[in-house]
């Protein structure tokens, strides 16, 4: 398929533009930066050695993409299995139940939310309820990064990673309770969830 887009723009959003799904969980339109941290984006371009991260390359003149060849629908099942190996997935009683990026990825790939080549990954995720607007629970949170981006943009700026490793989650400063931290109640960080794990009250 043909594609046209303007210059700078990036492998998956002239692709999303022209119709043509690649998973992806941490991209932002109005990031001048891609964060390229949910792993999930991958496609092969003709005359490179390897798969690349779409959000990560801009298109070029003659440039062509392949989305589905072998080699990176693996590594796009092995990325999304990683992370539904420590999700909390109780999708009946979320709230982005049938408008989840996690669902999303796993009926188009065809992909099990249960994966069973992953042992299960046990974390001790909290869940921060004392905001009067909004909860985050951190063990259905991807971090995809998106949260801590729009409240550094536009909110209070309270939200950041915290701690490395399997122990890295969304956090405040301190570890304060939401409702102490600062926050505005802005609720962006909530439209920017794709999973979930913060949701109006």
């Amino acid at each position: 398929q043909a594609v046209q887009a303007e210059k700078g723009t990036t492998i998956l959003r002239a692709a999303l533009d022209a119709g043509i799904f690649i998973p992806h969980l941490c991209h932002r339109d109005d990031r001048d930066l891609p964060f390229g941290g949910c792993r999930l984006c991958y496609v092969e371009v003709e005359g490179w050695k390897r798969p690349v991260t779409s959000c990560t390359v801009e298109i070029a003149e003659g440039m062509s993409v392949t989305t589905r060849p072998p080699a990176v629908d693996r590594l796009i099942k092995g990325s999304f299995e990683l992370l539904m190996s420590h999700h909390n997935l109780e999708c009946r009683n979320c709230p982005a139940n049938k408008n989840c990026g996690l669902q999303k990825i796993a009926i188009s790939r065809k992909l099990k939310l249960k994966p069973k080549r992953v042992p299960r990954l046990e974390r001790d995720a909290t869940i921060d309820d004392s905001h009067p607007d909004f909860r985050l629970d951190r063990s259905k949170c991807v971090l995809c990064g998106q949260c801590v981006w729009v409240c550094q943009q536009t909110g209070a700026g309270v939200l950041d990673f915290a701690r490395r490793g399997l122990e890295t989650e969304i956090g405040t400063f301190g570890d304060l309770p939401l409702s102490e931290a600062g926050c505005d109640g802005c609720l962006a960080c909530v439209d920017a969830c794709p999973t979930g794990a913060l949701w109006r009250k």
